[in-house]
């Protein structure tokens, strides 16, 4: 089997650096109507229709979008584990240093981009949330792993995600009967060498999980957290996103407390803030635009909100690199 060049170059944004020739068999985007989306949004490519969801290799594999320096955002999981070189790496508003051996998640949603990249090596693991439908607690820690970097704690450590990584890769192209399985099995250990790695970053919030009071409350926060992160539900309300989850608003409301202790509208306002941070420090649009984005009807009220809930204003906050500035001082 050759190696996949698994991002789609034809996005619903055409990048504006060249994007890599697609294969044999690409999936390219459904048409979008409205207007495009203000930052690149790249696919999941796979050789055929009935492939896996899920992409593994170095850099050089998976294509030159791997180590993108424009700030784009997917609609599926990375993983990234960087062996040597040297780069910044842009998660959203955070910048992170590479100093390898040095773990990347990102996850659907999550802008991101790499600058001042110098001989860059590694492995890339690409899937998308469907080929973890059933596993559910893997899906849950990969999605909960894209808020900080990792390090392995040792050289010991350092080697087996290394190997775990080539076995994945060796397994990918292999192909066969239960090659599926094996994937999620690796991946599963994959995700437990991350939990053991040093991580830097704040520590996220407790997953939802069998130790809540209700799985399916569990299953509805999970799916919910999911979508916060579909930028073309920024700015819905949470009927919105129980029509997506297939449940009534009421028992939205009352599941998502219930797994993680914050309310969908508080949650909703949250990933609202983010994507206006995303837009004002990465891309050229004007305030009115960012507030038609994220659904506001009024720019002069999406200042207020901006204010209350960041801290300062639109206009400061792009002005000062995403960096909160107290305008008192």
């Amino acid at each position: 089997m050759s190696p996949p060049r698994p991002y789609d170059p034809r996005t619903r944004t055409v990048p504006s650096r060249p994007a890599t020739a697609p294969g044999p068999a690409t999936r390219s985007s459904s048409p979008v109507t409205g207007p495009s989306p203000a930052l690149p949004r790249h696919d999941l490519a796979v050789p055929a229709p009935d492939e896996l969801p899920f992409a593994v290799g170095s850099f050089e594999e998976i294509g030159p979008l791997s180590r993108a320096d424009f700030p784009h955002r997917h609609v599926f999981y990375e993983l990234v584990y960087v062996t040597h070189g040297r780069a910044t790496h842009v998660i959203d508003l955070d910048a992170h240093p590479v100093r390898p051996p040095h773990l990347f998640v990102v996850t659907p949603g999550q802008v991101h981009h790499w600058q001042d990249q110098r001989d860059l090596r590694g492995h890339v693991l690409l899937c998308a949330a469907e080929f973890l439908l059933t596993f559910p607690a893997d899906r849950d820690a990969l999605h909960r792993s894209g808020h900080r970097s990792w390090r392995p704690r040792d050289d010991t450590q350092a080697r087996r995600i290394a190997t775990l990584m080539r076995w994945t890769t060796a397994e990918y192209r292999r192909g066969g009967p239960g090659r599926a399985s094996t994937l999620r099995a690796y991946l599963h250990l994959l995700l437990t060498e991350v939990r053991r790695s040093r991580p830097t970053g704040p520590t996220p919030g407790p997953p939802p999980g069998p130790g809540t009071r209700n799985q399916r409350a569990a299953a509805i926060a999970r799916r919910f957290e999911e979508l916060l992160g579909e930028p073309d539900l920024v700015g819905q309300p949470p009927r919105a996103y129980a029509r997506r989850i297939g449940v009534s608003e009421r028992h939205l409301n009352d599941a998502v407390p219930l797994a993680t202790g914050a309310t969908p509208a508080r949650l909703i306002r949250g990933a609202r803030v983010l994507e206006a941070k995303r837009l004002l420090t990465r891309t050229d649009l004007t305030v009115a635009a960012i507030a038609e984005r994220l659904g506001f009807a009024d720019p002069a009220y999406f200042c207020r909100f901006f204010r209350r809930e960041a801290g300062d204003s639109p206009g400061a906050f792009r002005r000062h690199g995403g960096k909160h500035h107290d305008s008192a001082g």
